[in-house]
């Protein structure tokens, strides 16, 4: 699974101008899932995320998860993380998992960081989402359980 994780003060995700998802200070992370992608990468990135340490401790050392601060993770299926753009103008899409294959994982990616004791909210899958986030430092990461980087 691939993901690009973002430390925010508040985000909200909108489906045809209804808020389907609302949080404050956390991590918000757009996620894709590949073709090869099973359960246990579900749950390696729920873990990766809750327990990144991206957040200022008293020095304002970024030292701290969301375990630690009660921040809220933010979980968006998005599928393009996967398109190939190495060759010609139009990107493939042959990585990403089927959206029945895809749903289930993210959806238990979200459930194993609920297990965490995290709050996390979602977007809505296979839906056209308005994202609009305020990103904090700003902080942008890129994860991917293949460890491709």
């Amino acid at each position: 699974m691939r993901a690009v994780a973002q430390r925010v003060r508040q985000a909200r995700v909108r489906v045809g101008g209804e808020i389907v998802g609302e949080m404050a200070a956390g991590l918000l992370a757009l996620v894709g899932v590949a073709t090869a992608d099973g359960d246990d990468d579900a749950r390696a990135l729920a873990e990766k995320l809750v327990h990144l340490r991206v957040f200022p401790d008293a020095d304002g050392k970024m030292n701290r998860s969301l375990i630690e601060t009660g921040g809220t993770l933010g979980v968006v299926s998005q599928f393009t993380l996967l398109g190939d753009c190495r060759k010609g103008r139009r990107p493939s899409w042959d990585g990403a998992a089927e959206p029945a294959r895809a749903e289930r994982l993210i959806e238990l990616a979200v459930a194993h960081a609920r297990s965490l004791g995290v709050t996390t909210v979602t977007g809505r899958f296979r839906s056209e989402m308005e994202i609009e986030l305020v990103n904090h430092g700003p902080v942008t990461l890129l994860l991917d359980t293949a460890k491709v980087f």
